[in-house]
Parts: C-alpha cells; structure tokens; sequence
C-alpha cells in the first residue's frame, strides 16, 4: 500500500444527512466523474443516509499527479479520505474498475469498511468478453464514449488533460493482471457482485467472484454495462431497470 506521504487528496462530494446507516462511498469507473456515473446512485441513497462521492486521481476535479496511477494508489487516496472525514468504517460501491480499487481497499483497510457492492467488476482477464483487452491496443482518445469526453471537457477544456486521464487509464488496463483466488478469498466483508447478463463481464465471473468471497452474492440483471445505474454512457435511461438494481443494493446494505 502506498504511504500517505504519496497519497492524492480526492475531490469528493457529500450529499444527505447521517441515518441509520453508515456512509456510502462511491468509487467511479474507467473516464469516469461523480455526475456521469451516481446521478440516480445519489438521491436514492441520500434520503436517508450520507453518500461520499469521489473522483479519483487525474479524474474529474482531482488534479493529476506525479505518481503511477494504480488500483493499489487509488486505495490508499480512499483510506486516507475515509481516515480524514472520520466517518468509517463505510459501505463501498465501485463501479467497473472502480470494483477491483474498491477490493483493493477493502483488503488493505478492513477497519474502513463494513460491506461492499462491486458493479461489472473483475479481477481476472478471462472474466471479460471475448475481444475486451484487444481494445486497449492503440486505442486513441477519440474512442471514449462521448458523454464521458463532454463531462470530462466541462470540467477541464484542456485537451492535454482529457489525453493524460484517457493514458491513465488505458495504462491501468493494460497492467491488469488476474488475481489468485485466494486474494479475493481473503475479503472478510460481505461483498455483493452486480454484473448483466449482457455486460462486458461475463454473468459467470460475476458469479465466480461472488462465490470466493466468503460471504459473497451475487446479482445478474437483465442489462449491459453500467445501464442498470444509469451512467451516461450505457445509452437511453430505463428507471425501472436502474429503480429495481438500487432496491436490491439497498436490501443487501441494508442486510
């Protein structure tokens, strides 16, 4: 784990009120800001509890750094926003890639964290549908989905910024190594994995993963990558998809 002297100070938002439960941090996917990927996470969870949105190094309001940009670092930027706010241990959700950095934070910082939901999350490169990793080879600026430049652009006009996230995080994949199982067995907190069933994560690793963990489940939706969220880039909005995937995030918190 990277020492808090190398730590980057996430730009976060806070929303709601402190209830019953305990916060919900929300950890953004690959190009990712808080307003592309929760803009239905948040009022759903906000009603009656704090959500603690991030974006993470070189991402949305959070400067880019001089330091590899690693599931292992973007762990050590939660733990170090999670010990500064005081308000772990935490409920985490992650989206995409956002799933293993919330794994890896999990794993490092038991103490901040109580359960985990992990969306179109992977830990191994099989668990991805065939053609998946061929994408990160030369794969140019101009290949992000749309609405993730656009929010990107509105945040920072640079277009050298929008090129260096772009490299951040085709970097991040193109490392990507599998996992051991006994990795992902380690994970003590109950951890729910969401996946579609017509998602870039194959239903059988999104399953796979549920049954490693100790006290793991496992939910697959009738849906692709991200829609049942409702992120930006997964296409028109179905509310009644996204309403019935957040009731069921919220049973599984609330359990």
């Amino acid at each position: 784990m990277t020492s808090a002297s190398t730590t980057v100070a996430l730009h976060h938002e806070i929303h709601g009120e402190p209830g019953t439960s305990p916060p919900l941090l929300l950890v953004h996917g690959g190009a990712g800001t808080i307003g592309t990927n929760w803009s239905a996470t948040i009022p759903e969870f906000a009603r009656d509890r704090t959500v603690v949105a991030v974006e993470l190094q070189g991402h949305g309001h959070t400067p880019h750094a001089d330091r590899a940009y690693t599931f292992a670092n973007s762990a050590a930027d939660l733990a170090r926003l999670v010990d500064e706010l005081g308000v772990g241990p935490v409920d985490v959700l992650g989206f995409s890639n956002g799933g293993p950095t919330v794994l890896t934070f999990a794993l490092h910082r038991p103490d901040l964290v109580r359960r985990i939901v992990v969306a179109s999350g992977f830990v191994h490169r099989d668990g991805m549908v065939d053609g998946f990793w061929d994408g990160f080879d030369g794969a140019g600026v101009g290949a992000m989905p749309a609405p993730l430049a656009a929010a990107y652009r509105a945040i920072n006009p640079d277009p050298a910024d929008l090129q260096r996230m772009f490299d951040l995080d085709v970097t991040l994949m193109r490392e990507f190594r599998d996992w051991d199982d006994e990795t992902l067995a380690a994970l003590r907190a109950p951890a729910l994995f969401v996946g579609g069933d017509h998602d870039i994560v194959r239903p059988g690793h999104t399953v796979r993963m549920a049954e490693l963990v100790g006290d793991g489940r496992a939910l697959v939706l009738p849906a692709g990558h991200g829609d049942y969220l409702g992120v930006a880039d997964a296409g028109p909005p179905d509310p009644a998809l996204t309403a019935a995937c957040l009731a069921l995030v919220r049973r599984f918190l609330d359990g």
